[in-house]
């Protein structure tokens, strides 16, 4: 796990070996380890080093053989199996990095099929002057990049790019519309016009004339599932086991976050079954009981004899981290704060690796939403009436409700035309149709709704599990945990999102996934007596903490002042934006925490980058 950076000056006018520098240094977070540049012509690449794989310093990057030169960010699990099929390749060191150029080297473009891992790296073909640039299969590492005829740039991070000062710091107004209605903006769209996000499993070819070539790699294999259930069950815990097994593989220590949910239970599970040795788990805890999951993490950790760590924190604890956190902050979210605790305490106890339940929800149908999106479509047929009269009926079942959950259930009513692609659009709403718009000033309003495909070869959970992964999970979840986790320099890895298991649990019927006594029932029973009945049938809480309190009270002159600030900017109406907060501030219960702190958060991020 690591930062890269790189500078192609097309025109030879910059002095890149100084930018590279100042690149790398902007990213020193991602890897306190080693720090390195290399400059070929006018070409500059740069690294910084979180050792996880071979820490012998010959496997410090930019790496070089005779014909290649790769920087690489993430980590290839099966890089040994790999390697054994490239004997003619004079291997000198026992990286990963180094299995990626042979792999490239022997096979070309096709080296993606054969990785299995999490990744954005860069390989320079010395021969041809020709960069290629690929991104893993789920998105779970960054890459950011801008083009022009004058020169390419690219990042782990945003600030990496808008370090060089050659970016206009310029809001996308489109993305900004996206990021008003969904909490966030999808690749390849960033905040920041001409900076752009690769898209998850892809890659690029770029040569000294700035030529470039974007193809997709990786598409599901739509082979429906015909297994009977029990054989389905063998299959996902066989598949499940092996992606924690390859998630072990590492020269570190490697632990895990137990929050005591479904998800990371089921990791912890395999991990202490597939390892010798005592598994270190990690949970913050609180001692307000409306807030405290503790209990349940312990059940975990005494069943698995785990070495366990609960970070006891009281919300002040929390409401102290916050400053600094956002200061981290690559991209705006209204999310993620937790990850930035919880990985802040593992790396004092020393690992720079931990593993994580991130993707269980969206894999096997944990939402509510799988729930509402399949109530919806069995009324598909009122859905697809008109749509004066579908407002009307929503009205009359609403009643004069005014919060903004019932004014986008209207939305959603009002507005189907009974696909799921429009109907998952409206359920990943922050606000109702009208108070998007409403934030903005008109000659900034777009509509801007989510360009996604129904797919007629995979079940329908499987596509509401796929627009998962193309919205909400890689451009929220997986950016929000790289950002906040490498802010420590650690290392998050996720088994759930082990492209073997994707792939085979978008093939399984729906009838195997949603159960209502049994939540996420096809994980549930693939583990068997491996998950206690306390876990599986808790009440889900996830990361709860007093936001509404805090706004109100300890971090309102912070809000305040951000919003504020967001208001003098032309890009926003001043009026509405004060008409959310005064309503919040009268516990009106329109508008919660929510709803306000993602405007926030955007704000401190435009300030802090002094985005126009």
């Amino acid at each position: 796990m690591c930062g890269i950076n790189g500078l192609w000056d097309f025109k030879r006018n910059l002095d890149g070996k100084a930018l590279i520098i100042k690149m790398n240094n902007s990213l020193i977070h991602r890897g306190p380890d080693y720090g390195s540049n290399l400059t070929l012509n006018n070409l500059h690449l740069g690294h910084r080093r979180l050792s996880i794989i071979d820490i012998d310093p010959r496997s410090n990057q930019p790496f070089s053989n005779e014909n290649y030169v790769i920087v690489f960010n993430g980590e290839i699990y099966n890089y040994q199996e790999i390697k054994k099929r490239i004997p003619e390749y004079n291997f000198i060191t026992n990286s990963d990095t180094e299995v990626i150029i042979a792999a490239f080297q022997k096979w070309g473009l096709d080296c993606l099929q054969h990785f299995n891992g999490m990744f954005a790296f860069s390989i320079y073909d010395k021969q041809k002057e020709e960069l290629f640039i690929a991104r893993d299969r789920m998105g779970i590492k960054p890459f950011y990049y801008t083009l022009t005829d004058n020169y390419f740039i690219f990042s782990s991070e945003i600030k990496g790019i808008l370090s060089t000062d050659l970016v206009k710091k310029e809001i996308n107004s489109n993305a900004l519309n996206q990021y008003i209605r969904y909490q966030t903006c999808n690749s390849p769209s960033t905040l920041i016009n001409n900076v752009f996000s690769l898209e998850k499993g892809s890659y690029m070819l770029i040569n000294k004339n700035g030529l470039i070539t974007k193809k997709v790699y990786w598409k599901i294999n739509e082979t429906i599932n015909t297994s009977n259930y029990d054989n389905i069950k063998a299959d996902v815990k066989k598949l499940f086991f092996k992606a924690v097994e390859n998630r072990l593989v590492a020269d570190v220590n490697v632990g895990a976050f137990l929050s005591g949910g479904i998800d990371s239970s089921a990791v912890v599970a395999a991990m202490s079954n597939l390892s010798s040795n005592n598994i270190s788990t990690f949970s913050v805890n609180f001692a307000e009981k409306e807030y405290d999951e503790s209990k349940y993490a312990e059940i975990i950790a005494k069943k698995y004899n785990t070495n366990h760590t609960s970070i006891q924190l009281n919300p002040t604890d929390f409401l102290n981290e916050i400053p600094t956190a956002l200061n981290f902050m690559d991209h705006p979210s209204g999310d993620g704060l937790n990850t930035y605790v919880v990985s802040k305490y593992v790396k004092k106890e020393n690992l720079s690796v931990a593993l994580s339940g991130l993707g269980g929800d969206e894999l096997f149908a944990g939402y509510p939403l799988f729930n509402q999106l399949q109530k919806l479509s069995k009324i598909e047929s009122f859905l697809k009436l008109p749509k004066g009269l579908k407002k009307t009926i929503a009205k009359t079942y609403l009643g004069n409700k005014s919060d903004i959950a019932s004014l986008k259930t209207l939305d959603l009513i009002s507005n189907s035309k009974g696909d799921l692609s429009t109907n998952y659009s409206y359920t990943r709403l922050m606000l109702d149709s009208s108070s998007s718009k409403s934030i903005l000033n008109k000659e900034y309003y777009t509509s801007n709704e989510l360009n996604l495909k129904y797919n007629n070869k995979i079940p329908f959970i499987s596509n509401i599990s796929q627009f998962e992964f193309d919205t909400y999970l890689e451009n929220t979840l997986l950016r929000d945990t790289d950002q906040f986790s490498m802010a420590h320099a650690l290392e998050v890895r996720v088994p759930f999102l082990d492209h073997n298991l994707v792939e085979y649990v978008l093939n399984i019927p729906d009838k195997y996934k949603t159960n209502k006594q049994i939540p996420k029932q096809l994980i549930v029973d693939s583990m068997g007596d491996l998950l206690p009945k306390e876990i599986i049938y808790r009440k889900k809480m996830g990361f709860v903490m007093p936001w509404e309190i805090w706004m109100k009270n300890e971090l309102k002159s912070f809000c305040e002042e951000k919003l504020k600030n967001l208001k003098d900017r032309q890009y926003f109406n001043a009026i509405f934006i004060e008409e959310i907060w005064s309503s919040f501030l009268a516990n009106e219960n329109k508008f919660n925490w929510s709803r306000i702190w993602y405007l926030v958060t955007l704000s401190n991020w435009l300030d802090k980058y002094e985005i126009e």
